[in-house]
């Protein structure tokens, strides 16, 4: 196993920006509803495909790990980046940091949209109780008399 020529630091910027395409399609296809109806009738098919391996390929399409899976392997395909070794076991080693760090960012976008939801809803409530002349508002949401 001969290491890359390529400096570490070169590699881990890669690395981190490769990932970001990764968590971006992997996220679209799974979550957002431009893919909606692919994804329902693969939901659908996951449920009631009539061979195993059926119902795990269309799988594939609804779980943002499993999907990322394929996605890393497509943009090695495309990039040919290798992680620490040249050869095989780099392709190896990318693939699963690849995949590792695109789910962190799928993580922390999720609990982005979460929170952001969370607060969207809090300002509507407020809206309405402002609206409706304070009424069931806590005393620090209304301005002082």
């Amino acid at each position: 196993m001969t290491p890359l020529a390529v400096p570490i630091t070169m590699q881990l910027a890669w690395l981190f920006t490769l990932a970001i395409p990764v968590a971006c399609v992997a996220w679209t296809v799974t979550h957002e509803e431009v893919f909606r109806e692919p994804r329902e009738y693969c939901a659908e098919r996951s449920r009631s495909a009539p061979s195993l391996v059926q119902r795990k390929f269309y799988y594939l399409f609804t779980c943002e790990y499993c999907f990322s899976h394929y996605v890393a392997f497509a943009a090695l395909w495309l990039t040919h980046f290798r992680l620490l070794i040249d050869g095989w076991g780099g392709y190896l080693l990318a693939w699963f940091a690849l995949v590792w760090i695109a789910n962190q960012y799928i993580g922390i976008h999720g609990r982005l949209r979460v929170s952001i939801k969370a607060e969207s809803t809090e300002i509507k409530v407020m809206e309405e109780q402002m609206r409706d002349g304070g009424s069931g508002g806590t005393p620090s949401a209304r301005p002082p008399t």
